[in-house]
């Protein structure tokens, strides 16, 4: 069985409804562990969401950023003894927890050569987490390099994320990590028919089935096999062919009533091809003029929401 199907089938072990941080387990696995970590209290309950359905499981996880160790002590113990757990750091000196088992890497998360390098070694994995330098680049490129690598049903975890409102960070900049994961949920939303837009070209939405928001974390669900264009799906039931009353009694609905009723009036001119077809046009290029004008006016009450 594949392990998208497994972790598809499992059922997550949840952190339960206004459950402290402290209750969860993998707090409890943090706090048991014999070396420095160092980590915020509303992460426990997101690794809990994200990483609960691969406990016990035959699977590669990644961490960068390990040079206390603690984590990795953490991780080891709440995904069991079947994990193979990784560890990357850009400082040498971390190469010391392979004496306690540990596959350990060092290089530089920024640069993709280190990327190419490293998966060439260890293969393709299942979870990373990116506990690493948290620039904007650090984040980007541990993505983009990782994607490739990551299996169906795995995921990337990317921690810290609130350095995207940091200005040592570069704050305001449109080019933040968390600038970007806005981009990929458009190129996502991009799989529905009829979107064309630039970002619909970005080869994300090939990959990333969705993404996951907590506070200062994101999490990049991988399901290839399932990230195709969407097409329109019946029942095939019988319909009652009610009335659309989506724009009734409103601006945009009488001008497509009154369009409508000069669409029958001129009926004949369907034996003429070309004028037929200019109507047609021409009332489609009415109808959405007006519809933008229509929605854009009542958004224009919502902007206290945003």
């Amino acid at each position: 069985m594949s392990l998208s199907a497994k972790v598809e089938g499992n059922t997550a072990q949840s952190s339960g409804a206004g459950q402290s941080y402290k209750d969860t387990d993998i707090y409890k696995c943090y706090k048991r562990s014999p070396y420095s970590s160092i980590k915020h209290s509303s992460y426990f309950h997101a690794y809990e969401d994200l990483f609960s359905s691969y406990r016990g499981r035959d699977i590669t996880f990644v961490e960068v950023g390990i040079l206390n160790g603690g984590s990795l002590f953490m991780w080891r113990e709440f995904f069991g003894p079947k994990a193979r757990i990784i560890g990357l750091d850009f400082n040498p000196a971390a190469k010391r927890w392979e004496q306690d088992g540990f596959e350990i890497h060092i290089g530089d998360q920024a640069k993709p050569e280190f990327w190419q390098e490293l998966f060439a070694k260890i293969g393709n994995v299942d979870i990373l987490l990116d506990d690493g330098g948290h620039t904007f680049e650090q984040q980007i490129v541990t993505v983009c390099e990782a994607l490739p690598h990551v299996r169906d049903g795995g995921l990337i975890a990317v921690e810290d994320t609130h350095t995207s409102y940091f200005k040592d960070f570069g704050y305001p900049t449109p080019y933040s990590f968390i600038e970007w994961t806005k981009v990929i949920v458009d190129n996502i939303n991009s799989r529905f028919p009829g979107i064309n837009q630039p970002f619909s070209k970005l080869p994300y939405k090939d990959s990333v089935f969705s993404l996951h928001f907590y506070e200062s974390i994101v999490g990049f669900k991988i399901r290839r096999d399932i990230c195709v264009p969407s097409h329109p799906v019946s029942n095939g039931a019988p319909t009652r062919q009610h009335e659309d009353f989506r724009n009734k009694d409103s601006l945009i609905g009488t001008v497509e009533e009154r369009s409508n009723a000069l669409s029958r009036r001129l009926a004949f001119l369907r034996n003429m091809p070309f004028l037929w077809r200019t109507l047609s046009a021409a009332k489609r290029v009415t109808v959405t003029a007006v519809g933008r004008y229509y929605y854009k006016a009542r958004l224009r009450r919502l902007r206290h929401l945003f």
